[in-house]
């Protein structure tokens, strides 16, 4: 048996006037990538999805061109002055080759799982409608000029959220014979129909931005993942100790530096400061500057992370390489991740020290001195 033609419908034909602002709230911004962009792009992306089509407002159509330069889309639709009309419209479109499911979702609703479509298309193989619910989970008050009147029983009360599914038949009929009766939703029109729904488990991060706040919400949860890198170098001196990622390690001879020449730590903080666009660790502390002589490292380090934290972000994993011949970095390894732990504050299972040599070549290879690589990922 073939498999099913599934088609997505994208609403995003509304003004969103409730958010303020002078863009409709599908145009704004969440990580740099407009919220439609994300919606249409789970359904682009989806491996059981075989076409998406928007529905838009006439107004925004050079909005929509940029939203979506990046994705093999079909032409969008002009909606109505109602979702429902819209949605309509949006059906008689696709009615010219007919999918024989369709998906139809708010483009308001950006972070949808991509497991949430899967659970709904799932389910349209034993029910003609189904659709994403949470089960509500907080008392219900029935109030009136600001003060309660009465408890409504929350058994058996869910949050409907989209995609909602059909199979394409039997919607586009319901459409038509129910357009014009301002049903809050697909589920709403199937109902009136007589089309049985099914419900299946939604998520808690397919909300739909419809305030500020939501759109704040939704920009701390999607985030903005960075990853910078940085690269250091100290030659050997005099001494009987090296400080390196942060430890104390002995050696026969120490490294040459500014402040104690924490190699490790050099490079980390300049990662760091390269995932959010922070200069380097002699912009913050120039070697110029007599107050960072012979001073600690892990301040440095810490410095960074607080800028971080200062942006509203936060460090997901870090990772150094050092180069040289000597000392052995192994014994030391699981010593030094946990210094690093401490200094930024993460579990230790984001962090990760490793070294290597260069088989006798070049300074490192010399015993000349030690080199150090590392990378760091933010989430903004």
């Amino acid at each position: 048996m073939n498999e099913a033609r599934v088609a997505a419908l994208v609403m995003a034909a509304g003004r969103g006037q409730r958010l303020g602002g002078d863009d409709p709230k599908q145009y704004r911004r969440i990580g740099g990538v407009s919220v439609l962009t994300r919606s249409l792009a789970l359904f682009a992306s989806h491996p059981r999805v075989d076409r998406v089509l928007a529905v838009i407002h006439d107004d925004d159509r050079a909005r929509y061109a940029e939203a979506t330069a990046s994705l093999r889309l079909a032409p969008p639709v002009s909606g109505g002055t109602t979702r429902q009309e819209s949605v309509r419209l949006g059906l008689e479109r696709l009615a010219a080759d007919p999918p024989d499911l369709v998906l139809i979702h708010d483009a308001a609703r950006p972070l949808t799982p991509p497991a949430v479509v899967g659970r709904v298309i799932e389910a349209l193989t034993a029910s003609a409608g189904a659709i994403p619910a949470l089960a509500v989970a907080d008392t219900l008050k029935r109030g009136e000029d600001g003060r309660v009147t009465g408890t409504l029983p929350r058994t058996g009360l869910y949050r409907a959220q989209t995609p909602q599914g059909f199979r394409f038949p039997e919607i586009l009929d319901a459409h038509r014979r129910f357009a014009g009766a301002e049903l809050t939703d697909d589920a709403a029109v199937a109902e009136a129909a007589g089309i049985s729904v099914a419900m299946v488990p939604g998520d808690e991060a397919a909300f739909k931005i419809t305030t500020a706040d939501d759109l704040e919400r939704a920009r701390r949860l999607a985030g903005e993942t960075r990853t910078g890198t940085g690269f250091d170098v100290h030659r050997f001196g005099p001494g009987d100790h090296v400080w390196l990622c942060g430890v104390r390690v002995p050696h026969d001879r120490g490294l040459v530096g500014h402040s104690d020449a924490d190699v490790g730590l050099h490079a980390l903080t300049d990662a760091i400061l390269g995932a959010i666009g922070a200069g380097d660790i002699g912009e913050h502390f120039p070697s110029s500057d007599p107050r960072w002589r012979g001073g600690a490292s892990s301040g440095f380090l810490s410095h960074a992370a607080g800028l971080v934290a200062a942006r509203g972000g936060r460090i997901v994993h870090v990772d150094v390489t050092v180069i040289c011949e000597r000392p052995k970095v192994s014994p030391h390894r699981d010593t030094m991740r946990a210094a690093i732990a401490a200094i930024l504050a993460v579990d230790l299972n984001r962090v990760s020290v490793k070294a290597t040599t260069t088989e006798g070549l070049g300074f490192t290879g010399r015993q000349e001195g030690i080199a150090v690589q590392a990378a760091a990922t933010v989430i903004l």
